[in-house]
């Protein structure tokens, strides 16, 4: 039986560079069932304490959480809006994490980001590796790619050599790592 992968862009931009940089990224899983989540599906009013306690919670958060009971790994790439996360992630995780806060339920997760500035993310992915533990993400390995649009190609995939490379022993790495699993 394969294992199930769960993938999602922390966006919810219908161009999402964070969402292709997964599409290409499961293409190394050819052998594993796949999922690709789009946060869309998952929008929602914004979370308050008062919609909590007046309305409970929307459906598409249940929904949402319900997709990773299954997965047996986890693949996210994260887009960086001001340094953080975009608000459509942010929204469904906060949501998602007043129901019961092991959101990711300890299952291996493939964290990314990228972005079209040098950093390729880099304040959100160091948000992310300090806090998504927190919601029972089990970070196994991670991987940021700078300039977007200098070093991917829609047909191609990463182009630039050396990333690519770092990308491909990440990617062997985190499967060595959870073949037992």
């Amino acid at each position: 039986m394969s294992k199930k992968i769960v993938a999602f862009a922390g966006s919810n931009s219908s161009k999402s560079i964070n969402k292709k940089l997964v599409r290409f990224v499961l293409e190394f899983f050819k052998d594993y069932e796949q999922s690709l989540l789009d946060l869309n599906d998952y929008e929602t009013v914004l979370y308050s304490e008062d919609r909590e306690k007046n309305d409970g919670f929307p459906e598409k958060v249940y929904s949402f959480r319900k997709q990773f009971e299954d997965a047996d790994i986890i693949i996210c790439s994260l887009a960086e809006h001001n340094r953080s996360y975009s608000v459509a992630f942010k929204n469904i995780y906060d949501w998602s994490s007043r129901i019961d806060p092991n959101v990711f339920l300890n299952k291996p997760m493939f964290l990314m980001s990228t972005s079209p500035g040098p950093k390729g993310g880099a304040a959100v992915m160091n948000t992310a590796i300090t806090y998504l533990p927190q919601g029972k993400a089990n970070i196994i390995e991670t991987f940021s790619l700078p300039s977007f649009n200098k070093n991917f190609d829609e047909e191609k995939g990463i182009i630039d050599p050396e990333l690519l490379k770092v990308l491909e022993d990440k990617i062997n790495t985190f499967k060595k790592k959870i073949i037992n699993l």
